[in-house]
């Protein structure tokens, strides 16, 4: 498990939004209830969840729904601190390729990245689940 300076209470507390964001989920096709709460750098926590569509390719995940959600309103200047994914399907949720590299242009590598796994909750950081991400960074 990863070593964070966030406080317990502040991780659960996220969990408990991620949770809230996921009774809200549009998932009719597949029943995969998603929600994600992004906790920004000044401790403002936005929330998503997924939204299905009949065309699955228009599908968004709760994660990127949330990221959109704090650009929107907040601006691109967003930092996130952490993340938590949760699922009312109790199943492994680790977020999927697509958000990893959507949540990689607004936080740190070291960010914690918090979701259902086979043996309970896990946290990683984002370069864990995103080792060599796509950048355009000169280096």
């Amino acid at each position: 498990m990863m070593k964070t300076s966030l406080a317990q209470t502040a991780l659960d507390n996220l969990v408990d939004e991620a949770t809230k964001a996921a009774e809200n989920s549009y998932s009719p096709y597949s029943g995969f209830k998603v929600g994600a709460a992004l906790r920004l750098y000044d401790g403002i926590v936005v929330t998503g969840t997924n939204v299905e569509n009949v065309s699955f390719g228009l599908t968004i995940c709760a994660e990127r729904a949330a990221l959109v959600r704090a650009v929107s309103q907040f601006g691109p200047r967003i930092r996130i601190e952490a993340v938590a994914v949760v699922n009312l399907n109790n199943a492994a949720s680790p977020p999927c390729g697509a958000c990893r590299q959507m949540l990689a242009e607004f936080a740190s590598p070291d960010t914690p990245i918090i979701f259902p796994a086979a043996a309970g909750t896990r946290t990683m950081s984002l370069e864990e689940i995103l080792p060599l991400g796509f950048d355009m960074k000169l280096k």
